[in-house]
C-alpha cells in the first residue's frame, strides 16, 4: 500500500494476492465494481456502464452522511487485463489510469489520477489519497469474499 503525490497527480499502488484476471474483473464487472467503488461507508447506484472506448459510466455515490455525488465518466481506453483509462467529467475533472501488472499469482495495480486543474487537485488531494486507499481496501475485501 503506497500513495504518492506528483504534479497534479495522485498515484496509489497496491499488490493483491489474486490473479490479474480476477482483479481486472473487479474493475470491469459493474456488479462487482458497485460493491467496492468509493471510500468506506459509500454505496453506489449505477445508471450506465458501457465499457468500451467512448462509452459512458454514470453513477451516484451515496455518502454515509446522506449526500449524493453524481459521477459522469467516459472510458478512453480498455486494454483487457492491462489498462483502463477514463476521464472523470463531473465535479473535479481528472483522467484516471489503472494498470494491472501480473506478478505470478498476484497482481500489482497502479491507480493514477491526473487532475486537469491545479486548484481542484490541491483541494482533492486532501481527501483522495486516503479515499483511494480505502477504495483499494474495499476491492481487496470483495476479492477475498468472492474467492472464499
Amino acid at each position: 500500500m503506497k500513495s504518492t503525490i506528483g504534479e497534479n497527480e495522485i498515484i496509489s499502488l497496491r499488490e493483491f494476492d489474486f490473479p490479474r484476471e480476477r482483479v481486472f474483473e473487479a474493475w470491469t464487472n459493474p456488479d462487482q465494481l458497485a460493491c467496492w467503488w468509493g471510500p468506506n461507508g459509500f454505496t453506489n447506484t449505477f445508471h450506465e456502464f458501457d465499457l468500451k472506448p467512448g462509452g459512458t459510466w454514470r453513477f451516484v455515490m451515496h455518502g454515509p452522511d446522506g449526500v449524493d455525488y453524481p459521477n459522469h465518466n467516459v472510458f478512453e481506453e480498455i486494454l483487457p487485463l492491462e489498462r483502463i483509462i477514463l476521464r472523470h467529467l463531473s465535479g473535479h475533472e481528472f483522467q484516471l489510469t489503472a494498470t494491472f501488472e501480473e506478478l505470478g499469482d498476484r497482481t500489482r495495480v497502479i491507480f493514477r489520477q491526473l487532475f486537469m486543474n491545479t486548484a481542484e487537485f490541491e483541494e482533492a488531494k486532501q481527501y483522495c489519497v486516503e479515499g483511494n486507499e480505502q477504495n483499494l481496501d474495499r476491492m481487496n475485501a470483495l476479492l477475498e469474499e468472492l474467492m472464499a
